[in-house]
């Protein structure tokens, strides 16, 4: 039996794919410049996802910082 195609897809995303309900995304190594808090995705090629559907390059972020997301 072959799978389908779109449930391999999905099962690929979940092993090369991160997100994040609670991420701060820093611009700079001293923590000054954010250019995002709340949830992110972190799609398998390194750019950014957020809720609004912006991306952010890989060049752009210095580094995140993760946190338990409370409601």
């Amino acid at each position: 039996m072959i799978a389908p195609a779109e449930a391999v897809r999905e099962a690929l995303l979940d092993v090369f794919e991160e997100r994040y309900e609670g991420a701060v995304v820093y611009a700079d190594a001293d923590g000054e410049t954010v250019l995002h808090e709340g949830p992110v995705r972190i799609k398998a090629n390194g750019w950014l996802e957020l809720p609004s559907g912006r991306l952010l390059s890989p060049e752009s972020v210095h580094h995140v910082d993760t946190y338990e997301a409370t409601d």
